[in-house]
């Protein structure tokens, strides 16, 4: 069986061709089943998908992130994930306490026994990493000034180590999990779960599969598809925004 290559549209450095990339093997099974994602070379309207996008949530869809209600130039000086935690600062401070984030669970629809629950792990883990020194802050609070500490193993690798976004780590979701779909079941979320899994990391296990429980408990879909889009703007944390908005107005 022929190795699947890929060739690139750019030349190398002597001029030469640059040679083919090579993203599966027919004799390594999982690289057959979990083919990442490639943009044709017809078509590059997300130019250098693994460069990391610092302050937009940048898709093969969505090249220019969140750009309703001007979201992208309002957030510019955001990470996308203090973006993806800015819903959950009420008064923009840059620090989210408890109680904030608890209301913010409320908001977008979590009952009060599951926003309490919420609020416990997430500043319960979540808090300590995001401090200035040595001392946990006795008020269990996480500074967003921070919360790129907050990274952790065995997820999907869309957030960088500083928070930025990455193109091709979300793209590779779709393209490894959800066979180029537009959406994810639960099914395909327990695939990813598995596939992400890193060795010995259970704090990462946990947060994993926390995530996206809240993810799927957020969105609920009737139809059990959570469509990419909406799981991309939980990334920049806009869909948080659109959520409570509509909860309030049916209220």
């Amino acid at each position: 069986m022929p190795i699947e290559t890929k060739s690139l549209s750019v030349d190398g450095v002597d001029g030469s061709p640059a040679p083919p990339v090579v993203s599966s093997i027919p004799n390594v099974k999982v690289t057959e089943e979990r083919k990442p994602f490639i943009q044709p070379d017809d078509d590059q309207r997300l130019p250098h998908t693994g460069t990391a996008r610092a302050n937009i949530a940048a898709t093969y869809e969505k090249p220019y992130g969140t750009t309703e209600g001007g979201w992208a130039k309002q957030h510019q000086d955001k990470t996308v994930l203090q973006q993806h935690c800015e819903f959950f600062d009420s008064d923009h401070d840059g620090v989210i306490w408890p109680q904030d984030t608890f209301r913010g669970f409320s908001r977008i629809g979590f009952g009060v026994l599951l926003s309490l629950v919420s609020m416990l792990i997430i500043h319960g883990n979540f808090s300590y990493p995001t401090v200035s020194g040595w001392l946990p802050d006795p008020f269990f609070r996480v500074f967003l000034a921070n919360v790129h500490k907050d990274k952790h193993g065995s997820d999907t690798g869309t957030y960088d180590p500083e928070g930025r976004f990455i193109p091709q780590r979300f793209e590779d979701v779709f393209a490894k999990y959800a066979e180029g779909r537009d959406y994810l079941t639960i099914w395909d979320v327990l695939d990813l779960l598995k596939g992400q899994r890193c060795i010995m990391d259970p704090v990462g296990w946990f947060g994993a599969f926390f995530e996206w429980l809240a993810t799927y408990l957020m969105l609920w879909p009737a139809d059990g598809k959570m469509m990419k889009e909406d799981i991309r703007g939980i990334y920049d944390g806009s869909i948080f925004y659109t959520i409570a908005n509509r909860r309030a107005a049916k209220k």
